[in-house]
């Protein structure tokens, strides 16, 4: 039994993570099977503890996880392993999501414009001058800020399930549309209602063709940090604030037009949030885009993992694949 642990000691600390002198480690491996190692890192901007997941070698081409609501870098936890033997790979979570710090929403900035500003000094301080951007959900307005602030850095687009388009923004907006034309008490209480049990659990399961295949144990992550004292304002907030990004859609697909960044489109279509009418518009500015429709919903990573990530890897290594 001794001989046993002390077997596994080294692969339980490569696991559990390493003081900073080792932070970009070669694969552990387990079985014939390379196992990246994962860190959990904080960095402090504006005095607000930002939680980022960082994983690959340090001179890696960077690959920038920009997640949706209303989720966290949890949301690529599968995903990261499986890209980060040769990319360096950044998942941040936003102030008043997952594991980042939630100041009371009336002493902080909660807005798009302030996440974009906070992950771009995040992703200065780490050092990363170039990236490809993985835009889901909020994680699109929020990376397409970032590439309007610096286009030379953008390396390719990744895009699921997130928005640059009015023809995007329908049936399911309505009520959020109405906040954002009348701004008063009824109207915001009006949307509490998507920050319950049963609308983060839709956003799940929706759309899914196979339920059994989506862990509960995203819902209820997500649903106790939705639960947190306070963090329905947060949330209300960025509702409104989110009408922000609509008047930036031209100059977000201008980037396109001008830059043409390497784009991949791995879309779940059965999002009722961010349907796939919103995913064909991006051809009229990205013609040379690879697009895919898959058959899934919100969190298509959650269902169609094992589709996704060799198109996604195999992209990468065409388009992004050095620093």
């Amino acid at each position: 039994m001794i001989r046993m642990v002390l077997a596994l000691a080294p692969l339980v600390l490569s696991l559990m993570g390493a003081p900073d002198a080792f932070a970009q480690q070669s694969p552990v491996s387990v079985a014939g099977w390379p196992m990246p190692v994962v860190h959990y890192r904080y960095e402090t901007i504006d005095g607000v503890k930002v939680f980022y997941r960082e994983a690959g070698p340090a001179d890696g081409p960077v690959v920038l996880l920009l997640h949706g609501f209303p989720t966290s870098s949890h949301m690529f936890r599968n995903l990261i392993p499986l890209l980060a033997d040769k990319y360096r790979v950044i998942a941040p979570d936003y102030p008043g999501y997952g594991q980042s710090d939630a100041p009371e929403h009336t002493r902080f900035d909660y807005s798009f414009a302030h996440f974009a500003e906070m992950i771009d000094t995040l992703v200065q301080r780490l050092g990363a001058q170039r990236y490809a951007l993985y835009l889901m959900d909020y994680g699109a307005p929020v990376g397409y800020r970032l590439a309007l602030r610096h286009p030379e850095r953008v390396s390719a687009l990744i895009v699921q399930n997130g928005n640059a388009y009015e023809e995007g923004l329908r049936e399911f907006w309505n009520p959020i549309k109405a906040y954002w034309a009348e701004n008063t008490p009824a109207k915001r209480q009006a949307l509490s209602g998507l920050l319950t049990l049963e609308t983060t659990k839709f956003q799940y399961t929706d759309g899914m063709g196979d339920v059994s295949r989506i862990s509960p144990d995203n819902w209820v992550h997500d649903q106790a940090l939705l639960d947190r004292p306070g963090n329905s304002e947060i949330q209300l907030d960025l509702f409104y604030d989110y009408r922000t990004n609509v008047p930036l859609y031209p100059q977000f697909q201008e980037f396109f037009r001008q830059r043409k960044p390497p784009t991949i489109i791995v879309w779940g279509k059965n999002d009722k949030i961010f349907p796939a009418e919103g995913s064909h518009p991006y051809l009229r500015d990205l013609p040379d885009a690879e697009f895919h429709l898959l058959d899934s919903g919100h969190f298509a990573l959650e269902d169609r993992l094992a589709e996704m990530a060799p198109l996604i890897r195999d992209f990468l290594d065409r388009k992004a694949g050095s620093p």
